[in-house]
């Protein structure tokens, strides 16, 4: 099915964002299991998964409309030394994508692609729900300090309930 050069070039351009948080998610999500944020870690890690479902799903689409997914093409990868730097990266994405969003909608609806806008409003829905999620951890971390915060994305480690001196060797 020929799709409109239009809406490809803004399937396109938003698989280019995917890709983009794709790897800056994971990359965050890497640094804060190496800072034993692991809880932090966790769901980082899961919203670059998301990312890649949306890569695909748009994948899918451009290729259904005779059009040629560009993963050649990266945005700049903005990466956080703190988490307040990862969480307002990641916020940066995010409100790039919305906006990429709405307009696609727009267009996609005025050329009558009511499936690619479809895409885009269920994306559009994710990429919302992230950045409240964004907004909020941002605002925790004003009013509580960012060690404050960080104490409560840290996963203890859980002692061997074996106790003492049961690893395995012998003390004698």
């Amino acid at each position: 099915m020929q799709g409109d050069p239009e809406v490809i070039e803004f399937l396109n351009e938003q698989l280019t964002a995917e890709l983009t948080a794709i790897n800056q998610y994971f990359l965050h999500s890497k640094l804060q299991d190496h800072k034993g944020w692991t809880k932090l870690a966790e769901y980082t890690r899961a919203e670059s998964f998301d990312e890649m479902r949306h890569a695909e799903v748009l994948t899918d689409r451009i290729l259904l409309l005779d059009g040629l997914p560009n993963y050649q093409r990266l945005f700049h990868v903005q990466v956080g030394q703190t988490v307040t730097e990862m969480f307002q990266a990641d916020r940066q994405i995010e409100v790039e994508a919305i906006d990429r969003l709405r307009r696609g909608v727009e267009v996609m609806r005025n050329k009558n692609d009511i499936t690619s806008a479809n895409i885009f409003e269920a994306i559009l829905a994710d990429e919302e729900h992230h950045i409240d999620y964004l907004d909020t951890q941002l605002e925790l971390i004003e009013k509580l300090g960012e060690a404050l915060y960080l104490s409560t994305v840290i996963e203890q480690s859980q002692p061997d309930s074996s106790g003492p001196g049961t690893s395995g060797f012998s003390t004698h």
